[in-house]
């Protein structure tokens, strides 16, 4: 029998205390998401907003290429770590980083880049898509990537240990909650075409050495118009 669990701030901490505890090089090596350079690295640097940023790979990846980024999290934990690593990368003065809850945290001003990469806060994902596009300064980018969830991962429970950080980290027989599972029409129909122009809408099935079960992932890109 699964049991289902909730994205709060309890569980991402035991998450990440668990990942440092199990694979204490992970949250120092893990490289920044492959689909973040292939969708970010033509657009012009200004400021951005990583949604859910974990132990930092995205943020530091994007501050190296000159983004003033705003990285918020929910577990301290993690945070520490990735200011230890934008510190060793260099970048520090490039990103702030906030302890906050996301389904309660709003930002002040808007963003060029707001960007979530595997993040799941308390609340149905696609609500959380829905909040941080409203983040989105007009003519600025939105980039969403999530996991699609599939039977092949579900039997295998939802354990996205893919060294990347952001995964749930469950082991069998533990899952998220329903409407933590989107599809890419989910997210796609949830962005107004008077609004968002749909640059990148695709899903990918990749294999992460280590890993014996296929990841499937969900990337959307999109423009806010002006």
């Amino acid at each position: 029998m699964t049991e289902q669990h909730e994205f709060d701030k309890d569980y991402w901490e035991r998450h990440w205390h668990q990942t440092h505890h199990d694979r204490p090089g992970a949250m120092s090596t893990s490289p920044a998401h492959p689909y973040l350079a292939r969708e970010i690295g033509a657009l012009v640097p200004g400021s951005a907003l990583d949604a859910g940023c974990g132990a930092g790979a995205e943020a530091i990846s994007l501050a190296a290429h000159g983004w003033q980024v705003t990285a918020v999290d929910i577990a301290p934990v993690a945070l520490a770590r990735a200011a230890e690593r934008a510190t060793e990368s260099g970048v520090s003065e490039r990103v702030r980083w906030v302890e906050a809850d996301l389904t309660a945290w709003a930002p002040e001003t808007p963003f060029d880049l707001v960007t979530t990469h595997y993040a799941h806060p308390a609340m149905p994902q696609l609500a959380f898509y829905d909040r941080i596009a409203g983040w989105v300064a007009p003519g600025g980018t939105l980039l969403i990537v999530g996991h699609l969830h599939t039977s092949e991962a579900g039997e295998q429970g939802h354990g996205h240990g893919h060294g990347h950080g952001h995964g749930h980290g469950d082991g069998p027989g533990h899952h998220p909650p329903d409407e933590a599972s989107v599809t890419l029409a989910d997210i796609t129909a949830g962005l107004d075409s008077s609004t968002w122009e749909i640059v990148t809408a695709e899903e990918h099935r990749r294999t992460v050495p280590g890993r014996e079960v296929p990841l499937y992932d969900v990337v959307v890109r999109a423009t806010r118009r002006h």
